[in-house]
């Protein structure tokens, strides 16, 4: 599973114009003109600490942090679970991918990332979905 949310992120991030990637002090990170806008990265035994208390796992669980702005920030920030607040960064959000990978929302908040994080340029050559709040409510009932 590991190899395979690391190329799911990997082609998602790459996509994105003048993206690239490195490693970084735990796992693997995307950035875009020295500023990361993805990490992904395995909390193990507690380690790293920061991550693990923020997500609430002592692990084993993989865990993706991203960048957000204005509602979509406010919104995810306080959803809970599988987000968490990242608390080193206001504008950062975890999200823990123990349970499965919707693709399609990751392509979301990663696009959205690097569209906080890059030069006004390149990203107005990104298509940006709007973010719709509905998505990460439970269904009713």
């Amino acid at each position: 599973m590991e190899s395979e949310l690391l190329a799911g992120v990997r082609g998602i991030a790459l996509a994105l114009p003048a993206a690239y990637e490195e490693q970084a002090w735990v796992g693997t990170r995307w950035r875009v003109r020295g500023r990361t806008f993805a990490h992904l990265l395995t909390i193990e035994g507690g380690r790293p600490e920061g991550h693990a208390r923020a997500a609430g796992t002592a692990g084993p669980s993989r865990v993706l942090t991203f960048r957000s702005s204005g509602l979509e920030l406010e919104t995810l920030r306080r959803t809970g679970p599988p987000f968490f607040a990242a608390p080193w960064r206001g504008d950062e959000v975890g999200l823990r991918l123990d349970d499965g990978v919707d693709w399609a929302e990751v392509r979301e908040l990663l696009t959205d990332s690097y569209c906080v994080l890059a030069p006004q340029r390149l990203a107005a050559a990104v298509d940006r979905p709007e973010f719709d709040e509905s998505a990460l409510l439970p269904p009713p009932g």
